[in-house]
């Protein structure tokens, strides 16, 4: 039994702290995958619902937050799905993105989000999912293979993948990482 498991069986998880250590995570990782952006609060609640509903089936195999992300994944995939039946999504304008007079940091700093958020949803799911993961939400490929419960390679293989398309999208300016 490992000592993460050990310390889940003196302390179970509640909800409570789980929310309040994962929360932002779990709204970033929802956000960054696609959920739109009237959706996210909704989306973050399913989690928790879902975590609160499987909480005596965490076993404590992984982290807690890798847990969550792993159900966070499933939840963007259906907000996804849920959305481009009601045609709610579509890309971000390129006049949103497109570079201009900077009169604040605010401005530029949303301007970057749209971009990131326009290239990303030009990956196939499998691929945003771990670039997103790996790359934004810096969890480690072993993290995010058992959060998406796929194999190691097969994370090495998407984020490969993935790195590559947005190689491509954005001229040769992402820097390869290994």
């Amino acid at each position: 039994m490992t000592e993460l498991a050990l310390l889940m069986r003196t302390q179970p998880l509640d909800l409570t702290t789980l929310y309040e250590e994962h929360a932002r995570q779990v709204w970033r990782c929802l956000a960054r995958l696609g959920v739109p952006p009237a959706s996210v609060e909704d989306a973050v609640q399913e989690v928790f619902l879902t975590a609160h509903q499987r909480l005596r089936d965490f076993e404590a195999r992984s982290a807690p937050s890798t847990w969550l992300i792993g159900i966070a994944v499933k939840v963007a995939a259906n907000a996804r799905r849920s959305s481009s039946r009601r045609g709610l999504l579509q890309p971000v304008p390129e006049s949103m993105s497109a570079r201009g007079p900077r009169p604040d940091d605010e401005l530029e700093r949303r301007r970057t989000l749209f971009e990131l958020e326009r290239v990303l949803s030009l990956l196939p799911d499998e691929q945003r999912e771990v670039v997103v993961l790996c790359d934004l939400e810096q969890l480690s490929a072993v993290e995010v293979s058992e959060a998406l419960k796929v194999k190691l390679n097969t994370v090495y293989s998407r984020l490969r993948l993935g790195r590559a398309s947005l190689k491509v999208v954005l001229g040769g300016t992402v820097k390869e990482q290994s």
